[in-house]
């Protein structure tokens, strides 16, 4: 399984005025922050329609930057002509957090340019919650394999229960606290999901898209799937 959360992105305005830098093309573009006016039902540039008292404070909502066709034309031409004349796509980020099984994140690891996360730590709070089934990917387990998890998972909580219980007194006896948390990090299983808050851009989207649309692991084809919902994806990593 994968969950992907707190979708947010950013850099549009930058990356559009160091697309046009090379060209000295600036006057060209034709993107803007965008209102809504609520009396006139159009957006507009720049607030046009701000009110001008207080009492109409109200009569419009602020929407973001807006792309223009001829901002979005040459975004769309210099993403399909390469890396290096698209490079502008580095300058667009995303943040978002995932909660994916360790197997996935192993492959998420191989892209090491363009990518930041945090993660959930399993080194030093292994301890702090209860394990359970929920815990896992699961959802693809034969039923002796799924069988196999749950023996997996009692003991797991086992450990965690003695860990805490020995913390303290972990010098003493042939069973310390510190061995029932080696056995904690020796036997958690790679389908054990892990939360990591994680900035990417749209080059390295890009190069993960295409890599991966076809992937025999559903995490991945659901990523994928995710991406295509990203603003101007189908022009600028899908480039179709």
């Amino acid at each position: 399984m994968i969950k992907i959360e707190n979708v947010e992105t950013f850099g549009w305005e930058a990356a559009i005025r160091g697309m046009r830098n090379p060209m000295n093309s600036w006057d060209k573009s034709d993107s803007y922050w965008g209102y809504d006016c609520k009396s006139c039902g159009k957006i507009e540039r720049d607030g046009a329609c701000k009110p001008e008292d207080e009492e109409r404070k109200d009569c419009h909502k602020y929407l973001g930057f807006e792309i223009g066709q001829n901002d979005l034309r040459l975004m769309n031409k210099l993403s399909e002509a390469g890396n290096d004349h698209g490079k502008f796509l580095r300058m667009i980020g995303v943040d978002l957090d995932i909660l994916a099984p360790l197997y996935w994140w192993k492959e998420f690891d191989t892209y090491k340019v363009g990518t930041v996360a945090n993660s959930c730590n399993t080194m030093h709070k292994i301890q702090a919650k209860e394990f359970t089934l929920d815990n896992f990917s699961h959802e693809k387990l034969t039923p002796a394999a799924l069988a196999t998890l749950r023996s997996v998972v009692v003991r797991l909580e086992f450990a965690r229960k003695q860990f805490l219980k020995n913390k303290p007194k972990s010098e003493f006896g042939m069973q310390s606290g510190k061995d029932y948390w080696w056995d904690m990090i020796q036997l958690l299983p790679s389908s054990y999901n892990q939360r990591r808050t994680v900035q990417l851009n749209y080059a390295v989207l890009k190069n993960m898209y295409h890599a991966r649309k076809n992937h025999k692991l559903d995490e991945w084809l659901e990523f994928c799937k995710w991406v295509e919902t990203l603003p101007y994806a189908k022009e600028l990593i899908i480039g179709e």
